[in-house]
């Protein structure tokens, strides 16, 4: 995977999934821009309704002994993925979301 593909990845101890941009993977681990993928809705309702409050996306670093898995945010058949939610939803892409000025 390279960089700015956007990603789920899957974490253990504890269980949870964290989506966004890949910044960097190497052995030591991987970098991140995104959210907890159980935020997005709540993150998506926010900045539709320019909510001046706005959870922001963050920067984070998961070692390698963290990951269970990382995926690639893809359509399955008729169902989005979740960057196609959030695009439909704000109608702009997730990676020109992240480069706008705020």
């Amino acid at each position: 995977m390279e960089s700015n593909t956007i990603v789920i990845v899957s974490l253990h101890s504890p269980k949870e999934k964290f989506w966004g941009r890949l910044l960097s993977l190497n052995p030591a681990g991987v970098t991140l821009q995104g959210i907890d993928l159980n935020t997005f809705d709540d993150w998506l309702g926010q900045i539709a309704a320019a909510e001046p409050h706005l959870l922001r996306p963050s920067t984070v670093f998961y070692p390698m002994h963290r990951v269970e898995r990382i995926s690639m945010d893809e359509p399955s058949g008729d169902i989005p993925s979740v960057e196609g939610r959030f695009s439909l939803r704000i109608g702009i892409t997730l990676l020109e979301y992240l480069t706008i000025d705020r």
